[in-house]
């Protein structure tokens, strides 16, 4: 595995956020974003001329919230929901209740457990368990038990301390090719960062389509380079714009 890929000014930029752009915090609650790294997004964006998409496990509203007053090409919720350059925003037709019941038994699971952090984020949810390491197998089981009631047309997403339920049929890698059929990443060079196994299929698809994938951090992984933590992704990404100029 080579550390990274030589400079082009040529490409399209995906950027994962926890664990990639952002240090990873015990809770999604506790992740703050400080003024340079909104510069650094804001300026990476204005680089590739638009050609940069946020491509994460939060849904489009957190993302928002974090990198205020930005609001630039992303999709949530690992690919279930995505705003293209021009601010369309693309969302399963999907009635309000389908996962409610769901929601329920995992909030109540998390209620009667200290250390368990539930997250609802719409189209998916999230059991975390980093405050409660002891618990993986449970918040696991819990999880895929919840899965298994809703039948068919959700699945199970593994991650880094947390278990998560989503809709079927979407993920980081699929959001990345839609963007990469559109103005104006179509026709770049994809590079995709990321940390967390909800990656490997974004790193799968650039490199099937020429592009770069960069693994954040340690672990098994099908990207074919590496920086060490975020602060090296985001030092690395500071260089390129530095290049650029």
């Amino acid at each position: 595995m080579s550390g990274t890929p030589p400079f082009d000014p040529n490409w399209a930029l995906f950027l994962d956020i926890d664990g990639t752009l952002l240090e990873i915090a015990p809770t999604p609650q506790a992740v703050h974003t400080a003024r340079a790294d909104t510069s650094l997004v804001a300026a990476l964006y204005e680089k590739t001329g638009g050609a940069l998409a946020l491509v994460s496990g939060r849904s489009l509203a957190k993302i928002d919230q974090l990198f205020a007053p930005l609001k630039l090409p992303a999709a949530g919720q690992h690919g279930v929901e995505r705003r293209d350059a021009r601010g369309r925003v693309y969302r399963p037709s999907l009635p309000a209740d389908v996962l409610a019941r769901a929601a329920q038994q995992i909030a109540d699971f998390a209620a009667r457990h200290a250390g368990l952090v539930f997250e609802h984020k719409g189209y998916s949810m999230a059991l975390h368990y980093r405050l409660a390491p002891r618990l993986a197998g449970a918040a696991h089981a819990v999880v895929r038990e919840a899965a298994r009631a809703l039948g068919e047309g959700v699945e199970v997403q593994r991650g880094k301390m947390v278990a998560e339920l989503k809709l079927a049929g979407h993920d980081k890698g699929r959001a990345i090719e839609a963007f990469m059929r559109e103005k104006p990443f179509a026709g770049r060079t994809p590079v995709f960062l990321g940390d967390d196994l909800t990656d490997e299929d974004g790193f799968r698809v650039v490199q099937r389509l020429g592009g770069h994938a960069i693994k954040i951090g340690s672990g098994t992984t099908a990207a074919a380079c590496r920086l060490l933590n975020p602060a090296a992704a985001r030092a690395w990404l500071q260089d390129w714009l530095e290049r650029r100029a």
